[in-house]
């Protein structure tokens, strides 16, 4: 636990040192984001303000991964590798966003798509061989102990990729929404990895987390550097991984029950209008539409973390009844 503890106390502070240079090289590379005209009108004064800060504490967190989870458990690999591959398609996806340049293809309805299916082979290929060369937990009931669901879990755990990836970055919307909700989630994950004695997979949690917590210190409102997608996809992806080689993918919804809020409000909406023409939500995702009401941002993420720390303790909850 001393150990585990530590790497992610480490990595927060590493995180936070690290902030300053990489805002400064952002800036001087004008790599600021552009503020879609669709969103909230109170969203335009962060145009301009540095992106792909994800780099910053996925960078520390895979580095500590490395460093301090894999010689512990070499499955560790596993969402280091991920987070890697989709820190590079963040970061592809995050330059087609810059003010002032021209929007590429990944932003067009085949650039979607695309994006889409590369979410999916990346989660069969971690699906398979979490199912394979990892062998892990296949499903953990709390009570009730553990269940062999054979090859099916191959098509469950791709879906918990895919979903999980894309409920993240959904989330990310707001200075600190996404951030501290996945700071808490993957510290639950780690907090129940360590009940396990998986102390690699524990240690990679922490990582991830104490990294996030150093990133807050600049994301923290008003944000001077924002995530993008170089960090909502990495942190979405090794997220449901972390759950899966836990054997507690069963809980993922409720210990990131934010992200599940944000992610359905987006479905209801485009299956409301589809079928009435009209809106269920004021905007979608959830937050957007709080922002509508009239709750100021701060407010919102204030909630929304406090929901998703309640989330967090009822999943370690259940699971420390095995």
């Amino acid at each position: 636990m001393t150990y585990a503890l530590f790497t992610g106390a480490a990595a927060a502070v590493a995180a936070a040192i690290l902030g300053r240079p990489l805002i400064a090289f952002l800036r001087a590379k004008k790599l600021g984001k552009s503020i879609s005209s669709e969103g909230p009108e109170s969203h335009m004064v962060k145009a301009g303000t540095p992106t792909m800060g994800g780099v910053l504490f996925m960078g520390v967190a895979l580095a500590a991964g490395l460093i301090a989870g894999v010689p512990k458990d070499r499955g560790v690999l596993l969402p280091v590798a991920v987070g890697l591959v989709l820190v590079v398609v963040g970061i592809y996806d995050d330059l087609g966003t810059l003010l002032g340049r021209e929007v590429h293809g990944a932003h067009e309805r085949s650039g979607m798509l695309l994006k889409l299916a590369t979410f999916t082979g990346v989660a069969v290929v971690a699906a398979w061989i979490l199912y394979g060369a990892i062998d892990a937990p296949r499903l953990l009931v709390p009570h009730y102990g553990a269940y062999d669901i054979g090859p099916v879990y191959i098509v469950i755990a791709s879906f918990v990729i895919v979903a999980m990836t894309s409920a993240v970055g959904v989330t990310d919307g707001l200075d600190m929404l996404a951030g501290s909700t996945c700071a808490v989630a993957f510290a639950a994950f780690g907090a129940i990895a360590l009940f396990q004695d998986q102390v690699g997979l524990a240690t990679f949690c922490f990582a991830v987390s104490g990294a996030l917590l150093g990133f807050l210190w600049w994301n923290a409102y008003p944000a001077r550097v924002f995530m993008g997608e170089a960090g909502a996809l990495p942190l979405g992806a090794t997220l449901a991984i972390v759950s899966l080689m836990t054997g507690w993918w069963l809980l993922a919804p409720l210990v990131g029950v934010v992200f599940v809020a944000e992610i359905l409000a987006d479905v209801i909406q485009i299956g409301y209008f589809h079928g009435t023409g009209k809106r269920f939500f004021r905007m979608a995702p959830l937050h957007c539409h709080f922002e509508k009401v009239g709750w100021p941002e701060t407010t919102i993420t204030a909630r929304f973390l406090a929901v998703g720390v309640i989330g967090a303790l009822c999943g370690v909850a259940l699971a420390a009844l095995n």
